[in-house]
């Protein structure tokens, strides 16, 4: 995501992944498959945004480093979710596969990320 400026906005693009997430999870019929992994996936899928801007205010490259690794975590645990999903609800497949290819994305944003802080540390 970029924004007016022509600047890339992580912050927003995590916003935007938790709230296609809610909207997924709300077109969805409960019962006692789905119902857990509904509930599995939004903890998941929207606390990425939620740590990546925990790790925005970090006190230290430490804690920032730690907040960043959290949110590789929790994308590549979405993914995870969102895999058993489909198979819970093989019509929704299309809708599922595009959020599982951006949980994707940002578990390699974060890995970037996560790789580059830990190298800029080992410099100072």
């Amino acid at each position: 995501m970029t924004n007016a400026k022509g600047v890339y906005d992580l912050e927003e693009r995590t916003a935007i992944f938790g709230e296609d997430i809610i909207l997924l999870c709300r077109s969805i019929h409960q019962d006692a498959i789905t119902r857990p992994l509904i509930g599995q996936i939004i903890r998941s899928g929207t606390s990425i945004g939620a740590n990546y801007m925990e790790a925005n205010g970090a006190s230290s490259r430490k804690d920032f480093r730690n907040k960043i690794f959290i949110c590789k975590k929790e994308s590549q645990e979405t993914k995870h979710w969102l895999r058993m999903l489909v198979k819970a609800t093989p019509e929704k497949e299309e809708e599922i596969g595009k959020l599982r290819r951006e949980a994707h994305e940002l578990t390699l944003i974060f890995q970037k990320i996560a790789k580059s802080s830990s190298e800029h540390s080992s410099q100072d």
